[in-house]
């Protein structure tokens, strides 16, 4: 199961900053990030791409994404 970084009614750039926090000191492979906006959706996207990660999948969820990213 991938670890979960809830980041709904957060906004930018808090996001973006616990998504780097996960995939800097986080020991999942794979994490789940959820935001509400469409803002934080791309931040978090380019800022996982910006250090090697890789986007899996992004869904709707609700009223927000969750958005499945791989280390490495």
């Amino acid at each position: 199961m991938a670890a979960t970084v809830d980041a709904r009614g957060l906004s930018c750039p808090q996001p973006v900053l616990l998504a780097l926090d996960a995939i800097k000191t986080g020991k999942d492979k794979e994490f789940i990030v959820l935001v509400d906006t469409d803002t934080s959706r791309e931040n978090v996207m380019r800022a996982a791409e910006s250090q090697g990660c890789r986007i899996k999948e992004v869904s709707s969820q609700g009223e927000g994404y969750s958005i499945l990213i791989t280390k490495g």
